[in-house]
């Protein structure tokens, strides 16, 4: 099945988003809302993932970022028993669309509300990374191992994503950024992010808003990885927990080190 479902996103990458990469036309681009874009390649993909997906298991369900948008009901999925697939065609379409990279097409299969496995594909990079519960996190078929040292605020690297961050949140992360060795703004592409962090590429990355595309993949690669995956409270990510934010980390050292850093006075949280 692992192989079966990477064969399937490599073909839905191959024929459907990369030729349209930097060949969109303007009606091929629309606005869901302020700031968030979908296009034609979105949403084929899509189709194009849904079919394979409960082709490779029938009698599974699909909870895809299009799909959402259009009924959000669809989201209701999620917390279905059995097979239930999780797709977003293309990660990172602003990028997409405006012909930047990164941009990432990502599934999870989840089994009666609990991860089962999760595959990132970086389409320009073709970079690979498969997780599975209980046997690790690979990329490119090499088995990925999160670092388990803290080397101190001072120096660590990653990303706050302050775009969705309420404003006084905002305005004391920002504050005390400064503390940790370099911050930045990320790459508006989860499916870059997580997997940076599972390579200690960057050491950690701040989320606000939380849906299940954007997560459920990378959550199990990280886990896999041997990291951590928290809300900013300390409990663990679950796909049905709703709550805002969402820090990931190699270990629970470096976890405890950037949320501190952070939010020195966690009742704000």
């Amino acid at each position: 099945m692992l192989d079966q479902v990477a064969e399937l996103i490599r073909e839905v990458a191959a024929t459907v988003v990369l030729p349209r990469f930097r060949h969109l036309a303007a009606g091929e681009i629309q606005q869901k809302s302020p700031g968030d874009v979908v296009t034609i390649a979105d949403q084929e993909a899509e189709k194009a993932l849904t079919r394979g997906l409960t082709a490779l298991l029938p009698g599974s369900t699909v909870v895809g970022e299009e799909a959402v948008a259009a009924d959000p009901r669809v989201l209701d999925r999620v917390r279905n028993s059995g097979a239930v697939w999780i797709v977003d065609p293309v990660d990172g379409t602003n990028n997409f669309a405006a012909g930047k990279t990164p941009f990432a097409v990502m599934v999870a299969l989840v089994q009666d509300g609990e991860q089962a496995a999760s595959w990132i594909l970086d389409v320009p990079g073709d970079h690979l990374t498969v997780a599975e519960a209980g046997a690790g996190a690979y990329r490119d078929g090499v088995r990925v191992k999160a670092r388990t040292d803290d080397p101190g605020a001072s120096e660590l690297r990653g990303v706050v994503a302050r775009k969705y961050l309420p404003p006084r949140l905002r305005e004391i992360a920002g504050a005390n950024a400064p503390q940790l060795g370099v911050v930045t703004a990320g790459h508006h592409c989860a499916g870059y992010e997580y997997p940076a962090v599972a390579t200690d590429e960057q050491q950690f990355a701040l989320f606000w808003r939380i849906l299940p595309w954007d997560h459920a993949p990378g959550a199990l690669i990280i886990r896999e990885s041997g990291g951590v995956v928290r809300h900013l409270d300390g409990s663990p990510y679950h796909l049905a927990n709703s709550e805002h934010g969402l820090l990931i980390a190699p270990n629970d050292d470096v976890w405890h080190t950037v949320r501190d850093t952070l939010f020195p006075d966690v009742s704000v949280l």
